[in-house]
């Protein structure tokens, strides 16, 4: 991932420093389940506790083994007297490689969990805040009937806390380590190692693995990071539609000073929900790499190992950075409640028709009469530019069957959120909002 979407915390654990310490915490917690099953003498493990690599030397050796494991061993073991030896005892590359690669992962998923609690925590103050605030519901970008603009944001938590609820599963699925040699068949290293080093590490013990830890645990994170940007792209889709121009419903926060565009000063671009939706799509993109790579040859290859490098960091760099956008976003919405019902008043009455199709039935009219006549008065509103509420007033049908009080009744917007806080009651939202400390 380039620097401009890399977020200090998440660069950190995935720099080489972080990796190649993981690296040593598992070769040195094999050591000390070997020095616990009485292989290796005491004395040795002593000097073995103050093992350190050494990354220049690393670089240099690699160069000769074309190997990177070997020469991250060898620049451990030529500093070091005969206690080196028992350094990498009985393991295969990946028991390193695969155990440490799963210490990243749930260190990397330790900073979304904080990110996306921060995300589901602005999203329920910001339903709250908006319960009330009258907002045009739109199907296929047509008016629909009218809402609220709290249901919305009620809408994209409820999704958000799903999310958190697939991203713990999907790190507890990484929360393994595996210790068990070539093929896995643990010839080279008993059972009793594996366990001892995945309990000294907080992992719980693959209970079977052939070379690698299989790369479904890592498909079901990719996807979930990608399916987590989905959700983020779809919130941000909609913030952009709304902040166009013809509607101005919402604009996401615009500093003082900051430039929209370079030859239009007039410009508030909605360019942080477009860099969500640019970097949701590199993430799905990624997350088809990881289900690819689930497919190797026999107990393994290494076709998944040079796609991991590139994909598995920069997902999480690249969710870590949209994420903290969103929150951003949403932290700082600015929301216009008058404009909203100015684009609610400009079809003219129309988001009344169904109430005023309901209550024709109501009335003894058969389904489709009502229909027929509703829509009549409807396309004679739209194409006339008149207001369908006055329309309805002055039809002969309309008032055979209301009179001017149930019609006004009928023109009620209340009628639109009178369970709103029901739903609000049934998601828990006001008790979530609370519990933040908002």
């Amino acid at each position: 991932m380039i620097e401009r979407y890399s977020r200090p915390a998440m660069k950190q654990v995935w720099s080489d420093e972080n990796k190649y310490l993981k690296w040593l915490e598992v070769e040195l917690a094999v050591c000390e389940a070997w020095a616990s099953e009485g292989v290796i003498p005491q004395n040795d493990m002593v000097k073995l506790r103050g093992a350190k690599y050494n990354h220049s030397r690393m670089m240099e050796l690699f160069e000769t083994t074309r190997h990177d494991v070997t020469a991250f061993i060898s620049s451990i073991t030529e500093s070091m007297g005969p206690e080196g030896r028992w350094l990498h005892l009985g393991m295969t590359s990946n028991d390193m490689l695969d155990t440490g690669l799963n210490l990243q992962l749930i260190e990397a998923g330790a900073l979304l969990q904080t990110e996306l609690d921060r995300a589901v925590a602005a999203l329920a103050d910001k339903a709250v805040q908006h319960k009330d605030t009258l907002a045009m519901g739109r199907t296929h970008g047509v008016h629909a009937e009218p809402m609220t603009m709290g249901l919305r944001f009620a809408l994209w938590w409820d999704e958000m806390t799903r999310q958190k609820t697939r991203l713990t599963e999907a790190i507890e699925g990484l929360r393994v380590g595996m210790i068990s040699g070539a093929v896995g068949t643990h010839a080279t290293v008993p059972p009793s190692v594996e366990e001892a080093v995945c309990r000294e590490l907080g992992l719980k013990v693959a209970k079977i693995s052939n070379q690698i830890v299989q790369r479904d645990r890592h498909a079901h994170f990719m996807t979930t990071l990608a399916l987590i940007a989905a959700s983020l792209e779809k919130f941000a889709t909609e913030i952009r539609a709304l902040q166009r121009t013809e509607l101005h419903e919402v604009e996401e926060p615009f500093g003082e000073g900051q430039t929209g565009s370079s030859s239009m000063p007039h410009k508030r671009n909605p360019e942080l929900a477009e860099r969500i939706c640019g970097l949701a799509r590199l993430l799905r993109g990624n997350s088809v790499t990881a289900m690819e790579n689930v497919a190797l040859w026999g107990e393994r290859d290494i076709s998944h190992s040079s796609a991991e490098r590139v994909v598995l960091p920069d997902s999480c760099l690249a969710l870590d950075y949209i994420l903290s956008i969103f929150s951003h976003i949403i932290e700082g919405l600015r929301v216009f409640p008058e404009r909203m019902f100015q684009n609610i008043e400009s079809s003219l009455g129309l988001v009344f028709s169904q109430r005023i199709l309901l209550a024709l039935v109501d009335k003894g009219l058969a389904r489709e009469d009502a229909y027929k006549f509703v829509q009549t008065n409807a396309s004679r509103s739209w194409e006339e530019q008149k207001d369908f509420r006055d329309l309805l007033r002055s039809d002969s049908q309309t008032i055979k069957h209301f009179s001017s009080s149930e019609l006004d009744e009928l023109f009620d917007y209340g009628y639109y959120t009178r369970y709103v806080d029901e739903t609000f009651a049934r998601l828990g939202l006001i008790e979530a909002a609370a519990n933040t400390g908002k």
